[in-house]
């Protein structure tokens, strides 16, 4: 019988895990929690604050943002990542894109010798020169190139035992405003991003063991925004482009995902068809949706397994790797 995971993705607000924290974790409707810099202090510290949240529970999947450039939450004695423009840029002037493979592997050997599950990535949007928020997150402007860059990285993901996640469909790349702080309208039709924003969900279906939504509107497709849409998940992404992996909301506590409670948010998700809801910074928040999911007696989810990594990774003999310290020299020129 395969493991059943809550369908609510939280996190926590230090080093360490409060009282608090461990009877959060210990709610069957946590399945998932996302850490940030200020959960890191070090290798060691990290690893056995992920020891102690496994040793409360088996089940819940460990995750973070360690894309590179400005979104790269562990820092110090981990490999320091340029943007993965940067690294377009090199790997085009050098005729070397296998690079992204390697950094791949890199990236997802690192977090797996923590205990980390997933790491959010690859960012699939486009970098169109208007979103303040993704602008060298995104591989190139190039929709073919995005595709390549992206392939690789997750071969080398896949590689070291680590799942994907694509993000943010069906595309942020297209709007000025951060959906973390204001509400992005984007006024194409679906069309017009099928054959561009989200050419690169279509072409690597078969590799994405996951993809996240973004919290952007599209008026003219429909009056919610992805991660809230039973057009957009259920009608576009699973039956249209016939998608069947995970799907993930973006955080709904941020401004973009609208000024419903996260309650009614995190309802309108699951019916949607979001496999896995993500709630941060807003404690009360969780609390309620917990309650709430309880109370309605809502199903634990079976697909999430496919999310654990699939290997472990000794630190130890990472540092002493041939690979590992190519690879690290190659980034390091990138860099500086």
């Amino acid at each position: 019988m395969k493991e059943l995971f809550g369908t609510v993705m939280c996190d926590i607000e230090d080093v360490f895990l409060t009282d608090q924290d461990k009877t959060l974790i210990s709610n069957k409707y946590v399945g998932g929690l996302i850490l940030f810099s200020r959960n890191y202090e070090s290798h060691e510290q990290l690893k056995n604050l992920i020891d102690e949240i496994f040793s409360i529970k088996e089940n819940i999947i460990i995750a973070v943002d360690q894309e590179g450039g400005r979104v790269q939450r562990f820092v110090d004695e981990f490999t320091k990542i340029p943007s993965m423009q940067k690294i377009t840029y090199f790997a085009k002037i050098n005729n070397n894109y296998k690079i992204f493979k390697e950094i791949g592997w890199l990236i997802s050997k690192e977090l797996l010798s923590v205990g980390v599950d997933i790491n959010f990535a690859p960012v699939l949007d486009i970098n169109e020169k208007k979103s303040s928020i993704i602008g060298d997150r995104s591989f190139s402007k190039d929709v073919d190139e995005i595709i390549q860059c992206a392939s690789l990285l997750i071969d080398g993901m896949h590689e070291a035992g680590m799942m994907s996640t694509g993000k943010h469909f069906p595309g942020h790349g297209g709007v000025l405003e951060d959906s973390h702080f204001e509400s992005p309208i984007d006024n194409k039709k679906l069309e017009d991003l099928i054959n561009h924003a989200i050419k690169p969900y279509i072409s690597l279906s078969n590799k994405l063991d996951a993809i996240m939504c973004a919290h952007i509107m599209f008026p003219n497709i429909d009056s919610e925004i992805p991660s809230l849409s039973n057009i957009w998940i259920k009608n576009i992404l699973k039956d249209r482009l016939k998608y069947n992996g995970i799907v993930f909301s973006d955080d709904l506590s941020m401004i973009g995902s609208g000024q419903e409670s996260c309650i009614v948010k995190t309802k309108k998700s699951l019916e949607a068809g979001c496999d896995m809801v993500i709630i941060c910074n807003d404690r009360k928040e969780v609390i309620n949706v917990l309650n709430f999911l309880n109370e309605n007696k809502y199903d634990l989810s079976e697909k999430l397994f496919t999310m654990k990594k699939k290997e472990d990774a000794n630190w130890s003999k990472l540092l002493e790797s041939q690979r590992a310290n190519e690879i690290k020299k190659l980034l390091y020129k990138i860099g500086s």
